[in-house]
């Protein structure tokens, strides 16, 4: 008898959790949305249980917990992640969480090495979402090269509105004793934990060879993690544009190291997406990222900008594609000399390529929609400063999500691929670095992280234009962060749930300085030395 009532309660130990007798047992029930997981392919109506932060529960059958949503006519899915979001503050992170945005990161300018531990610090308990930022070549070059320092650099990428008003960074060649240095504050970040490397080398062409960029990427892939780049001829030609990839790849290949190709969503895009869809089928861990919008932004003094490149080369006019966001107004040739003169690391709107491309990217396979989303001024508001109010950005900074799923809406993309583009496959290429905080999350499956979004198909969409640019979407039921409801029904709430996105900080670093001497003993049979 004994052993009979044994086994019945075992039996119920085993059903009852998806019960509603255990109610209680759930933090959280998203009852009844068609649920979709980029990783398994699962796409059905289910209900999503979640406990302590993790999904617990995927099922059919009724589950209650202490807070609900009905998510009935709604897509349940794992929480969007972007990888090139340079407003890494309070008010950043609000408008991305309205976007549907749970994890957000700077991969590309980053934040300088020997800061990226206070970086990470200054964000404990006061972020809505999940944050991370790449430790910066550019900020290297300043610090060893302008001299560049102080705690405005805490503020990672919003940091080059002031390092930028200097111009050693961008077209100075450091010395050997120099680049020595550069390489090793890339490398404190490392060892500080920073989730890979970040390099605007397309704003630095003049000043980064092609011996200092491999040897950047080296110091990546001592690590094992991505070098992110902002190649160097983008903005660019169809042949330049996919050069500049061409290096970047070329030297992740001879490294084994990850890499990102940034923003490629440029002149000869075609050819840059082949090539990387053909590496990940060697198994290269080698992506590329797009974001839905004709135009771009970057700063007033980027040097692609100057009338040589951009009007002589590039065939461009500034009255048909220079947009000053604030004022709503096209430059001309005189007031973006005179503009550059006075703000040169003023951020403007550049218009660069056919709006109907915006479509057709979100349909390249294995990509991420990264948003490269820019600063609102003012950029250190609190995070419930009045939206409407920010001003002097692009809109994907506000929209970027939602412009996904409207054109993808209106272009009929499959909802899976754009789940994939917006949030899988960016956790899949960062965990198969051996970020566990990625391998976690991205997914919509029994023991991941419950970082999800729970938006209405229909009626979801951007809000925010090229004159507004941090007006924030709308048709977003809910937005979970590590188990918190941070979003609800297009409302944001005080709640502070983002954890770091960083690997665990090491004891030791693992630069190596590079010297003549050295290469020339491991690539030479002994070289003779001339004086």
């Amino acid at each position: 008898m004994k052993k009979r009532y044994l086994v019945v309660c075992s039996m119920l130990l085993n059903i009852l959790p998806s019960s509603p007798i255990y109610a209680q047992d759930y933090d959280l029930v998203i009852n009844g949305g068609r649920v979709i997981d980029p990783e398994t392919l699962f796409d059905d109506i289910a209900n999503v249980a979640v406990k302590d932060g993790r999904i617990v529960a995927i099922s059919k059958k009724s589950m209650k917990g202490k807070e609900t949503i009905d998510a009935k006519g709604k897509i349940v899915a794992p929480g969007f992640i972007d990888t090139h979001f340079h407003f890494q503050m309070p008010i950043g992170y609000s408008l991305g969480l309205r976007d549907g945005l749970t994890s957000s990161m700077d991969l590309e300018m980053g934040c300088a090495g020997s800061y990226i531990e206070k970086w990470y610090k200054a964000r404990e308990g006061v972020a809505g979402a999940n944050y991370g930022c790449a430790v910066s070549h550019e900020f290297a070059r300043a610090k060893v090269i302008d001299g560049s320092n102080g705690d405005y650099l805490l503020n990672g990428p919003i940091a080059a509105l002031e390092t930028r008003k200097k111009t050693g960074w961008s077209v100075t060649r450091p010395t050997l004793e120099q680049g020595n240095k550069i390489l090793e504050e890339i490398d404190k970040g490392l060892q500080a934990g920073a989730p890979g490397i970040g390099s605007t080398v397309g704003y630095m062409r003049e000043g980064v060879s092609s011996r200092e960029m491999f040897e950047v990427q080296k110091v990546g892939a001592r690590y094992g993690r991505a070098t992110g780049a902002h190649t160097r001829y983008t903005l660019g030609t169809d042949t330049t544009e996919v050069n500049g990839a061409q290096e970047l790849i070329a030297n992740a290949l001879a490294l084994d190291a990850p890499a990102i190709v940034l923003h490629f969503n440029n002149p000869g895009w075609r050819v840059t997406h082949e090539m990387i869809t053909g590496l990940q089928a060697q198994g290269h861990n080698i992506w590329g990222e797009i974001y839905p919008y004709a135009a771009g932004s970057t700063p007033m003094n980027a040097s692609f900008l100057k009338p040589e490149s951009w009007v002589d080369d590039l065939g461009h006019r500034y009255e048909d594609t220079m947009l000053d966001p604030e004022t709503g107004k096209y430059y001309t040739l005189e007031t973006y000399k005179a503009t550059v003169a006075s703000e040169p690391t003023k951020p403007i709107v550049i218009f660069k390529m056919p709006a109907e491309d915006e479509a057709k990217w979100l349909t390249l396979k294995g990509v991420t929609m990264a948003s490269d989303a820019t600063a609102a001024t003012p950029y250190d508001a609190a995070w419930d400063y009045p939206m409407a109010k920010l001003g002097g950005t692009h809109p994907r900074t506000a929209g970027a999500r939602g412009a996904t799923i409207r054109l993808g809406r209106d272009n009929n993309i499959p909802m899976m691929q754009l789940m994939s583009i917006l949030s899988y496959n960016a956790a899949k290429h960062l965990g198969d670095t051996g970020l566990k905080f990625m391998q976690e999350r991205g997914r919509i499956q029994e023991g991941k992280v419950a970082d999800i979004v729970v938006f209405d198909p229909e009626l979801f969409k951007d809000n925010s234009t090229y004159q507004q640019g941090a007006i924030p979407s709308t048709g977003m039921k809910a937005v979970i962060v590590n188990g918190k409801v941070t979003v609800r029904d297009d409302e944001l709430l005080p709640v502070f749930a983002g954890q770091p996105i960083r690997f665990e900080p090491e004891t030791k670093p693992r630069f190596e300085p590079i010297s003549l001497e050295s290469w020339n003993n491991t690539f030479s049979t002994g070289m003779p030395d001339f004086h």
